[in-house]
């Protein structure tokens, strides 16, 4: 913990690290055109699939970076997903708090 010893910064960190998994990377894949309703004409997204398709002779391969995306787009993540980010990326975000509290 800080000098302080109270380790505000690691719940600072902590609490900024859950808001990215839960809530900030589903807001941005969205954002690149990854939506329930399929890939947004014109975005990122679209982008990215072209270019997959045109590597692999005209499909998307099942598990590759655009499957997946798409994937998360229309279902969201996964209750294990969720978890692991969770714990992930809290605690990345606690140890980086501390760190710069210090």
């Amino acid at each position: 913990m800080g000098k302080n010893g109270n380790g505000i910064g690691a719940v600072i960190g902590a609490t900024v690290g859950v808001g990215l998994a839960l809530i900030g990377l589903p807001v941005c894949i969205g954002a690149l055109g990854f939506t329930g309703a399929g890939i947004a004409a014109g975005s990122v997204a679209a982008k990215m699939m072209s270019a997959a398709a045109i590597a692999n002779g005209g499909g998307v391969a099942a598990g590759s970076a655009v499957a997946v995306l798409q994937s998360i787009g229309a279902a969201g993540l996964s209750l294990g997903a969720k978890v692991g980010l969770t714990a992930a990326l809290g605690s990345a975000g606690a140890a980086s708090g501390d760190w710069l509290s210090r």
